[in-house]
């Protein structure tokens, strides 16, 4: 029996996650049959029973399990040899009781499938209601049905329909985050002559904490952000809509002061947010006039900046993250980019990337896809960078894959 089709049978809702009892229930009941394949047939086709396992073992052995679709308790069908102990018990089976809330709804349906009842259902003394069958081979079956039982399965189906209804409530909600999310991310690109520019974001999930944005402030100027919001999900695309709204906020400081700008971001961070809460972030101020880039990274990743000439630099971290602490140093650098030279922005999205074998796509897998393709226009560069990540990926992204790709005409 292998282990995936053990963990099948595991009734989940009665697991106890306190560990307190060692976990027990009835697994399988078993019934002698003389034909496994006539006995599958009988409680496959005529009851609806679920076939759980039918596993081969050496010539003439096998194990058939069969049961009601919630699959709590199984009927182990087993076919004696003739020579033994268990072949006289054949149709001798008297014990077995299934229990339903409509009786006489099962009898009507399985009448009609051809089991043969002992009687119709009858309330005897004890209450509820009650027949019995026989299957094939002559082992009898008691059918019957309490009105608690009706009652409390009602209750189960309503429990059940309003989980899914909020299910399905959560999911849309989820779906309109994540269009107001996707509507939050450039929507077109200010126009800069000496600069060829993308981003782009894949999410793991309906909504994450990656940012990207551009600013346009006009004049051949041009504003690059990229940016990592701690945790996931609907928490960390709140925090990312509210860091992304206090960088649009001030537009006209990106490039006449943008240690301003940023000290001030990390101000309403800070007051907006947890006390665990920050962003990793990267800015960067192109002035397409001059070709002059000044950037602040905020305790993010790397940047990538590929030469024309071959060489590559790193552009680090010059200040810490934004949001943990009230008072905040930023710390500018400046750099040149000559026609020719990319820069390169990204996520731990795309370097934590991890292989089914476990390894990690890492910044020199990275470096090494940029280089590649370093020769194709901005927009191409960026999906081939992503293509190389999902092919070396295992097929479940676990997190957010953001890039940023510039290259100087």
């Amino acid at each position: 029996m292998s282990s995936s089709s053990s963990l099948r049978w595991v009734d989940r809702s009665n697991v106890r996650f306190d560990r307190e009892d060692p976990y027990l229930r009835i697994q399988s009941v078993t019934v002698f049959v003389r034909d496994q394949d006539r006995s599958l047939s009988f409680y496959r086709d005529r009851l609806g029973f679920r076939v759980f396992q039918d596993h081969r073992f050496d010539p003439g052995e096998r194990w058939v399990a069969v049961g009601p679709p919630d699959g709590t308790t199984l009927l182990a069908l087993i076919s004696p040899k003739p020579d033994s102990e268990g072949y006289e018990r054949i149709g001798r089976s008297r014990e077995i009781v299934f229990l339903t809330d409509d009786v006489v709804a099962k009898f009507k349906a399985w009448s009609e499938r051809g089991v043969c009842f002992h009687h119709a259902p009858v309330t005897p003394a004890w209450g509820g209601t009650f027949t019995s069958f026989e299957d094939v081979d002559g082992n009898q079956f008691a059918l019957v049905g309490f009105d608690e039982v009706s009652r409390e399965i009602e209750a189960q189906r309503r429990a059940i329909a309003e989980e899914l209804e909020a299910e399905r409530r959560t999911a849309q909600e989820l779906e309109i985050a994540k269009q107001v999310q996707a509507r939050l991310f450039p929507q077109r690109s200010p126009a800069v002559d000496t600069m060829d520019y993308a981003g782009l974001c894949l999410q793991a999930h309906q909504v994450g904490g990656d940012y990207y944005d551009f600013l346009d402030v006009g004049h051949q100027r041009l504003g690059a952000i990229i940016g990592d919001v701690s945790g996931k999900g609907i928490g960390a695309a709140l925090l990312m809509a509210n860091l992304q709204a206090n960088i649009r906020s001030q537009p006209a400081l990106a490039f006449e002061a943008p240690e301003r700008l940023l000290q001030s971001v990390n101000q309403l961070f800070y007051q907006s947010s947890s006390d665990s809460a920050y962003a990793t972030l990267i800015f960067a101020g192109y002035d397409g006039s001059t070709r002059r880039l000044r950037y602040a990274n905020c305790g993010h990743l790397p940047a990538l900046v590929l030469r024309h000439d071959g060489t590559v630099e790193l552009l680090k971290s010059t200040c810490t993250v934004l949001g943990l602490f009230r008072e905040w140093d930023c710390v500018l650098e400046e750099r040149v980019l000559d026609p020719g030279d990319t820069l390169v922005l990204y996520s731990d999205g795309v370097t934590e990337s991890i292989s089914e074998a476990g390894q990690e796509f890492g910044e020199e897998r990275l470096l090494q896809s940029a280089l590649r393709h370093r020769e194709m226009a901005s927009d191409a560069l960026l999906r081939s960078i992503v293509e190389d990540v999902q092919r070396f990926s295992a097929p479940q992204q676990h997190d957010d894959i953001t890039l940023v790709v510039a290259k100087c005409k």
